[in-house]
């Protein structure tokens, strides 16, 4: 196997439901040696024991009892080195190019095989909390700004007299504010307006890159990254 280069490409998170999580599962393999490529896609990564539970990213082991209301998901941090050195012993004389992630975050998530009640009665609360909460917060920010007294303003100075009742004013108003909402969130129910990602998909990809570099940084400073 001498003169042999594989190149590896690491993702920053992976999921899986197993226990046993492969080479195959946590990056992409290059190789012109099919052989040496099928025998580093097998190479066992990490193994997740069922007594590990996990408080605020930290492993407390088997022996530990996890606090009241833990999620179903187990976490560790790898480094590419320790990746490239279980490499190097399953295939020896290979050289190995490391173009991804430094580390490798993986979560073990327990993922129920059939959505019940419980499931539903969340999605149902989230939406509910949802619609209110952002009908709340433009109430009280109209409120705020005393957006009714603007109105009767416009409306007295653009034709002369006080506005009687419910006025054009306030009816474009309304569709244009709901115009605006759905503009900006970029779809509508299922369906995009472009393809460009949604500011709510934006702000969850930089909150997760954030979840990510704040586990590593823990895992490496309290000497719990599985490294070379």
């Amino acid at each position: 196997m001498a003169n042999v280069t594989v190149y590896l490409k690491c993702d920053r998170n992976v999921e899986s439901q197993e226990a046993d999580v492969f080479l195959k599962d946590v990056a992409t393999l290059q190789c012109t040696d099919q052989q040496v490529l099928a025998k580093c896609k097998a190479v066992k990564v990490h193994h997740f024991s069922e007594g590990d539970q996990v408080q605020g990213g930290r492993s407390l082991g088997s022996g530990k009892k996890p606090w009241t209301g833990q999620a179903h998901q187990q976490r560790c941090v790898v480094s590419v080195l320790k990746i490239i050195a279980l490499m190097e012993e399953a295939c020896p004389g290979i050289t190995v190019q490391s173009v991804g992630e430094a580390d490798v975050v993986l979560e073990r998530v327990k993922v129920p095989k059939y959505k019940g009640p419980k499931l539903w009665c969340k999605v149902a609360l989230v939406c509910l909390v949802s619609f209110f909460g952002t009908g709340f917060t433009i109430i009280a920010f109209h409120n705020d700004v005393g957006i009714n007294e603007v109105f009767t303003e416009i409306y007295r100075i653009a034709m002369g007299r006080e506005p009687a009742g419910l006025n054009v004013l306030e009816v474009a108003y309304s569709l244009g504010l709901a115009l605006g909402i759905i503009v900006f969130f970029n779809h509508i129910g299922g369906r995009r307006i472009t393809k460009d990602p949604t500011p709510i998909e934006v702000s969850m990809r930089n909150y997760e890159e954030d979840v990510n570099k704040a586990l590593v940084n823990t895992a490496g400073r309290e000497g719990k990254e599985v490294d070379a």
